[in-house]
Parts: structure tokens; C-alpha cells; sequence
């Protein structure tokens, strides 16, 4: 007897084209690629560390040999461990920053662009402007000295400060969505406001939204970086890609791996996550075309 044939259900046939369509656009597969890269190496990065990321282990400044292949910082801590370890906090932090600011921006974004009043949409864009109105090192800056640099405090500042330009884009796609036809039949027919904004107004700016994803989320690495950096996020002795650029800046003469292969990682994650969904945006916007 010959085994029966899988059946493809629409749902999988509608999956596997946008894969397909995704894996049209090369900038996009090397982004893809890129991440899993950097992705991979924070989640095993510490499990294969050949020092401990806090232990002395040779001379300060001591350049790349067999035993240290990234050579040891300014406490000689061998660089590769503290490499290796350093890009769990940073994509972590960066991942739940851009939730909060998703979690603030997308509803007041809907909210501002399909509300018929004046006085919550003029609430939600003041506020917006108000945020918009202080830079966000300055912003993040204040956060820290009252919140005695304590790194949940930090990421809930950038997850406002990524939170306010959303908003904005949110609120531009909906109020251009709400004027179609199929919203206007949705609103004729007495559907909730929650049903069409979930069924009608979201499902159509998801191709915005996608494409917004990559730059609050590269933002986000880039603001963790720097407030780390700076000496107001993670403290030492966390091995953190943002500290230790920090940390040891001053040796660069002396043993430039140490900042340099920070560095590069960082400039990766926000190249290719921007790689990555700007490909899935324009995946998802002809998706979302040929449906109509």
C-alpha cells in the first residue's frame, strides 16, 4: 500500500509563497543569514566560551595568540569569552525595549488615526510631540540620574522614545486605511470599533508596521549600545557589546580587537534586521495587494 499524500491547506500554500517571494530579494536572504549569525552566537556564544567572561586570565592588553585568539582587555580578561557573552543583554534588552514601544505606540497610533475625537487625538499627538521634543540621549540621560541607572528604568525610556515615531506612522496608515471603502462598509454594517480596527484597519497597515519593525528594533540595539556605553545602562563587570567598546577604548593602540569585533557586531544586528524586514515588508505589501 503507498502511504496517502500530505494535503496542503490554503493557509500552507499562502505561507510557502511569501517564503518563496521573500527568498526573491538577495538583501533580504543575507540579512536573514547575518542575524542568524549574531542571533546564534548570543544564545550558545556562552555555553562555548573558552575563559570565564569576569576572570583574569593573562596580562592586560595582551594582543591575539593560541590561547587568546581576540587577545585580553584592560583587567586581561580574555576578549573572545567576554565576546562570546556580551550579546545576549543587548539583543534581549533591545527585543523587549521595541515590545514596550509597540506595546504604546501601535494602540495610540490606531487609537489617534481612527478615533472621531478631537480631544483623545489631540492628547495622544501632544504627547507624542512632547516626547519627540526632547533628543533621546538627553531624555535617557534624565532617566538614568533619577532612576539611579537602573537598566529596567532604561529600557522602559527607550521603549518611549522608540514609542513616539510610531505612533505617528501608525496613526498616518490608519487614518488613510479608515477612509477605504471596506471600512466604510464595516462601519455601515455596526461592526465594533474594536472588530474593524482588528479585521479591517491592522491587517492593512501590517505591510507598515513590518517595515517600521526593523528600525525601531536597530534603533533600539543602537540607544541599548550607547546608553551601556555611556555608563548609565549595565554596570561592570557585565560583558555587554555596548560596555566594552566603553571599557576599552583607551587601549585601542594596544589591542584593537577588543573594540573593533564589538563594534562590527553591532553595526551587523541593525544592518541586517533592517535587511530583514524591509525584505518581509515588501513580501507581505505584494501579498497584501494581490489579495485585494
Amino acid at each position: 500500500m503507498t502511504a496517502p499524500m500530505a494535503r496542503t491547506t490554503p493557509n500552507d500554500a499562502r505561507g510557502l509563497g511569501r517564503r518563496l517571494r521573500l527568498a526573491r530579494h538577495p538583501a533580504a536572504v543575507v540579512g536573514l543569514i547575518l542575524l542568524a549569525v549574531i542571533v546564534t552566537i548570543a544564545l550558545i556564544g556562552p555555553y562555548v566560551a573558552p575563559f570565564s567572561p569576569t576572570a583574569v586570565a593573562d596580562l592586560p592588553f595582551a594582543t591575539p595568540d593560541m590561547h587568546h585568539w581576540l587577545g585580553t582587555d584592560e583587567l586581561g580578561r580574555d576578549v573572545l569569552s567576554r565576546v562570546l557573552n556580551g550579546g545576549q543583554s543587548l539583543l534581549g534588552l533591545s527585543v523587549l525595549a521595541t515590545a514596550v514601544a509597540y506595546a504604546i505606540g501601535l494602540p495610540a497610533g490606531l487609537a489617534a488615526g481612527y478615533t472621531r475625537s478631537r480631544t483623545t487625538n489631540s492628547i495622544i499627538m501632544r504627547g507624542v510631540d512632547v516626547l519627540l521634543s526632547f533628543p533621546p540621549p538627553l531624555l535617557l540621560l534624565v532617566v538614568a540620574t533619577g532612576a539611579n541607572s537602573n537598566i529596567w528604568a532604561m529600557v522602559l525610556a527607550v521603549g518611549l522614545v522608540l514609542a513616539a515615531p510610531l505612533t505617528r506612522i501608525v496613526r498616518a496608515g490608519t487614518l488613510d486605511v479608515a477612509q477605504r471603502a471596506y471600512v466604510e462598509a464595516a462601519v455601515a454594517r455596526g461592526e465594533h470599533t474594536g472588530r474593524i480596527l482588528r479585521r479591517e484597519v491592522l491587517p492593512n497597515i501590517l505591510s507598515v508596521i513590518f517595515a517600521d519593525v526593523g528600525l525601531r528594533l536597530s534603533y533600539a540595539v543602537l540607544l541599548i549600545a550607547s546608553v551601556n556605553f555611556l555608563g548609565v545602562g549595565l554596570q561592570p563587570p557585565s560583558s555587554d557589546w555596548g560596555l566594552m567598546i566603553a571599557e576599552n577604548r583607551q587601549g585601542l593602540n594596544l589591542n584593537p580587537w577588543m573594540v573593533i569585533v564589538p563594534a562590527m557586531l553591532v553595526a551587523i544586528i541593525t544592518v541586517s534586521i533592517n535587511l530583514v524586514a524591509d525584505g518581509i515588508a515588501r513580501t507581505l505589501g505584494t501579498s497584501i495587494e494581490r489579495a485585494r
